[in-house]
């Protein structure tokens, strides 16, 4: 399996990254994002690029990729609905939709987030926003899966680049192991987060709908674990 990532810098894409490196499945990964990542493997190739989205730029064949893993975002925090809007919806849906023009075999993840407005007309703005960029994959021509995140426990070497978040981990850090207890689908690592988006992508996996919660994705994520 040839795989496309976006936003292999952030703690996300990091772990579904290293997943990919170490999954015996994975025959090469396409990395293309704004920053270098600052890894060298010899499954990895990158583009560093300003606009992440030119897929002519970054010299991306749709035909060489059997699955995308889009795990580029921002947070929502101090940003007005058309600049979210920019740099959520518009730009996924312009990777999009040629890799699907072209390559409607291809396996499309993206991450998403729970409580996502599938009306996309509530009152909260990214919500909103993250239901009409479901909404608009879901209705391109490959098959799209949307991750709903939930809480995602992050390992070491993977921690969040948003300082808010680095925040809030720290601080319910030692809440975690409690709520695993209480409400063990609620909570995700990185690392299962990184199997499960393989998971889904590899060839003869059945999974039912399109819209995988944190259930969905522990149980995927540990599925991957026994089979590599």
């Amino acid at each position: 399996m040839n795989v496309l990532l976006f936003g292999a810098t952030g703690m996300l894409g990091r772990s579904v990254l290293r997943a990919c490196l170490r999954d015996d499945s994975v025959a090469g990964v396409l990395a293309v994002g704004r920053t270098p990542l600052g890894v060298s493997h010899p499954k990895l190739r990158e583009r560093v690029q300003e606009d992440p989205s030119d897929l002519t730029a970054a010299c991306v064949d749709p035909a060489a990729f059997d699955a995308c893993f889009f795990c580029l975002g921002v947070s929502s925090v101090g940003l007005q609905e058309e600049e979210y809007r920019r740099v959520t919806h518009d730009l996924t849906l312009a990777v999009a939709r040629p890799l699907a023009a072209a390559n409607p075999g291809m396996t499309f993840v993206y991450v998403s987030g729970q409580g996502t407005d599938s009306t996309a007309r509530g009152r909260t703005m990214w919500a909103r926003v993250k239901g009409r960029t479901e909404n608009d994959l879901l209705e391109l021509p490959f098959r799209a899966y949307m991750f709903w995140r939930g809480f995602v426990q992050p390992l070491p070497g993977a921690p969040s680049r948003t300082r808010l978040h680095r925040v809030l981990y720290a601080v319910t850090a030692p809440l975690v192991p409690l709520l695993r207890r209480l409400s063990p689908d609620l909570v995700i690592t990185s690392e299962a987060f990184g199997r499960a988006m393989i998971a889904v992508a590899a060839p003869g996996t059945e999974i039912p709908g399109h819209i995988l919660r944190p259930a969905d994705i522990n149980r995927l994520g540990a599925a991957r674990t026994r089979h590599n």
